[in-house]
């Protein structure tokens, strides 16, 4: 990593010398005869704060501490940063070792490589997003992750992007780039079934934006955006810029925005209470996309003294396949071709399943509690991984905290 961290150094300090060479003068024409293998550092000369963003997130609260995979008796993987923050997510893409581990798998006709080292792609319709899908780049050209050109570079060799400009590549202007239509490909894969992993666009289109829950595209949240010139030191205007970060499970202003907390005792002086868990933050389910992700709701109860008497938990998350993960699979889990994944998933047990958009979950719990007053205590818990043993908080981040006074008869 130390390594990775000094080549980050210097293709920088790279970036910075070539800015004052964007401004004097560029080439008059730039192709992309390598498509999509062509690096983020040949759009960084000019687009200087786009790829600090891309490389470093550079303004954003991502925060990528060390995470465990498996069991706590392994090294953390850490990223490399040269800021308070670290790289974005497209950037890093190359570097999850869950894709290096399973690239050759393919899953319902789809590999690892055509979101982690897409070649360039149509747009789709928001209802037909199977069209024009993207396909893996060869394995020489894996370098780099999603570069600018996975997603700027239009299958005729053209830039595409929000605006009409004159540049020193082809360009076309192209609306549907505040979409969420780019994101479609990548972040949905097969068909819809609702709790299952890897369904955040059409989590977005079915049960957020067709209901109308709200109007918000992808970007709109994810990217959000400042004023500034496109190519930081050309004679260029101003502009509306999306900043490229893609903040999202690594973010605490995500995640802390995503769900709300309400604890209720329904009959006086009844130990008997519910606990409403909404999503009301979020534009997808939560948590979303892999089914490593999971969302924690603890609840203790705790005398007057602080002494805790009583606690319950639940866990949220996505499931594995089309079915809930159980423990009655494992024994069938022995024989699937991706045996690993999914006895992982299925050890796990029975779980709550992914809070929908606009979801208000009603848990129910009556501790047995002696005549008394107690204070009740809630709170959300968001774990990057929870496959590794709950108690390791590193990769975790509390979303929500509520506390209720109980008195029992």
């Amino acid at each position: 990593m130390r390594a990775i961290t000094a080549v980050f150094s210097v293709l920088f300090m790279y970036l910075i010398s070539h800015a004052a060479a964007c401004a004097q003068g560029v080439p008059k024409t730039l192709d992309f005869a390598l498509g999509t293998s062509a690096t983020a550092e040949q759009c960084g000369k000019c687009h200087v704060s786009i790829y600090r963003e891309y490389r470093m997130g550079f303004g954003s609260d991502l925060v990528y501490s060390g995470m465990v995979y498996r069991s706590r008796d392994e090294a953390p993987l850490t990223l490399p940063a040269q800021a308070s923050t670290t790289g974005a997510v497209h950037s890093l893409a190359g570097m999850d070792p869950f894709p290096a581990h399973a690239r050759e798998m393919e899953r319902g006709g789809e590999t690892c490589n055509e979101c982690h080292f897409p070649k360039y792609f149509v747009v789709p319709d928001l209802e037909n997003i199977e069209f024009g899908k993207p396909e893996p780049r060869p394995k020489d050209q894996e370098a780099g992750g999603v570069t600018c050109v996975a997603c700027h570079l239009t299958p005729d060799g053209k830039i595409r992007g929000p605006y009409e400009v004159n540049a020193p590549h082809p360009t076309v202007s192209d609306p549907r780039i505040k979409t969420s239509a780019m994101c479609a490909y990548c972040h949905s894969m097969g068909k819809r079934v609702a709790g299952k992993q890897t369904q955040t666009f059409l989590e977005w289109r079915d049960d957020f934006y067709k209901p109308g829950l709200g109007l918000q595209n992808c970007q709109d949240c994810h990217m959000p955006r400042s004023l500034r010139r496109l190519a930081d030191d050309l004679d260029v205007p101003v502009r509306t810029s999306a900043r490229h970060l893609w903040t999202g499970g690594h973010s605490r202003q995500r995640v802390w925005s995503a769900a709300s907390l309400v604890i209720v005792q329904p009959l006086a002086e009844s130990a008997e209470l519910e606990i409403h868990v909404i999503n009301c933050g979020a534009g997808h389910a939560v948590p979303t996309g892999s089914n490593r992700r999971g969302l924690y709701l603890i609840v203790d109860v705790v005398t007057e003294q602080g002494v805790r008497v009583a606690s319950q938990d639940w866990m949220f998350a996505p499931w594995y396949g089309d079915r809930p993960d159980d423990w009655r699979y494992l024994e069938e889990d022995r024989i699937r071709p991706d045996s690993v994944a999914a006895s992982q998933a299925d050890a796990q047990g029975p779980h709550e399943s992914v809070l929908g958009a606009g979801e208000e979950r009603i848990l129910r719990w009556a501790p047995a509690l002696k005549a008394g007053n107690y204070t009740v205590k809630a709170k959300l818990v968001y774990d990057l991984n929870h496959f590794n043993e709950q108690s390791f908080e590193g990769d975790q981040t509390t979303v929500n905290e509520t506390s209720l006074k109980l008195q029992a008869k």
